[in-house]
């Protein structure tokens, strides 16, 4: 489909999981082909169902992802950066500026 100058290439990587088949797999395959070849088609990875499967399609090279919104916000959270800008913000209300020069 590369070869046909298709803008993206779209694998429901979620369903191909539910079909025994590695979703994952195939994204890193498309990734290396795309490379290689030189093409300008961009990789969407569909159909992604948690913040596992998100990550992973990251770093298999997707460069889009569709996923619901519940697995976004779960992504850019974390108890740790969670606890951090808690810290922050009680370190910068210790300082008692309240507003910039």
């Amino acid at each position: 489909m590369a070869k046909l100058g298709v803008d993206y290439i779209s694998p429901f990587i979620g369903r191909l999981d539910d079909i025994g088949a590695d979703g994952i797999e195939l994204i890193r395959t498309l990734r290396h082909m795309l490379d290689w070849y030189g093409f300008e088609t961009e990789l969407l990875a569909a159909s992604i169902r948690d913040t596992d499967h998100f990550e992973q399609a990251l770093m298999a090279g997707a460069d889009i992802a569709t996923l619901p919104p519940t697995v976004l916000e779960q992504s850019i959270t974390h108890q740790l950066t969670d606890k951090g800008m808690a810290q922050f913000l009680a370190d910068w209300k210790k300082l008692n500026i309240t507003q910039f020069p």
